[in-house]
């Protein structure tokens, strides 16, 4: 059964995607327990839902890259008596760049982030949504996991392809338990994820039907989820794209895929 009001644990959540969905899930009747690195926004973020829907909310401070921080963040859970009934795994971000151009520390962060630690959250945590019966798990991951790779952002795509696939192998794993766990593959999103890395000015050349809001992705991600879809991508336009790459031959889809991030990507020494 499903508690009256299930507690749901956000990563990433001072902005974007992952705002979007504590706002969502606390209009649903959710508690929450956020995370991110930018406490301040958090706490405003928390003061802005309590008053809204009375909802209970818990600020975590971690920083993901460092990784003791999930233990840390489940213990601390526990500690507090708070069981999670849905996790959001959204933390994440981008490296601009060429391969070789950044350092290795850049590289073994961005991989803790997006690949450990959502890993490392749902074994943690998946226990007890099992023994309870009950339970759901989000992995953020991107139309980028679905295409070939681009020059540029070099991790990035294979970080969310390996997101996709864990997700359909952990939903699996889990049909029949009552847990459901989605793979939510947005495409262009208005956030700060474009400001972070520098590309904002190019990306603000893309066509308008090609983007959608935050609350757009987080609003079909939901839908996605309760449904008991393993992946979900957003949007008809980024399905119609994800549909033309996969019955391309491998070469041809790579060269498409280059030609047009050519167009909206810095350029980066190699």
């Amino acid at each position: 059964m499903t508690p009256a009001r299930p507690l749901s644990l956000v990563t990433g959540a001072s902005a974007g995607i992952g705002a979007a969905f504590a706002r969502a899930l606390a209009a649903r009747g959710h508690d929450l327990a956020l995370t991110a690195r930018r406490v301040d926004r958090l706490e405003s973020l928390a003061d802005e839902l309590r008053q809204r829907h009375a909802c209970k909310v818990t600020v975590l401070m971690a920083d993901l890259a460092d990784p003791a921080a999930p233990a840390a963040l489940c213990d601390e859970l526990a500690r507090r008596g708070l069981a999670v009934d849905w996790l959001v795994n959204n933390a994440g971000y981008g490296v601009p760049g060429s391969f070789a151009a950044n350092d290795w520390r850049t590289h073994a962060d961005f991989l803790q982030v997006l690949l450990t630690a959502p890993v490392e959250l749902a074994w943690r945590l998946l226990p007890g949504m099992r023994e309870r019966g009950h339970g759901c798990i989000v992995n953020v991951a991107s139309l980028a996991g679905h295409v070939p790779g681009t020059a540029g952002h070099t991790l990035y795509a294979p970080a969310k392809a390996f997101l996709i696939k864990f997700s359909q192998g952990l939903a699996l794993e889990n049909h029949g338990r009552g847990v459901h766990v989605c793979a939510l593959c947005p495409g262009f999103t208005y956030s700060e994820f474009h400001d972070v890395t520098g590309t904002r000015t190019l990306m603000n050349k893309l066509p308008g039907f090609m983007w959608q809001s935050a609350d757009e992705v987080v609003a079909e991600g939901i839908a996605a989820v309760e449904r008991g879809d393993a992946v979900h991508v957003t949007g008809r336009v980024n399905r119609f794209i994800k549909g033309v790459f996969k019955l391309m031959p491998d070469r041809l889809a790579m060269q498409l895929s280059a030609r047009q991030a050519r167009r909206y990507r810095a350029q980066d020494a190699d």
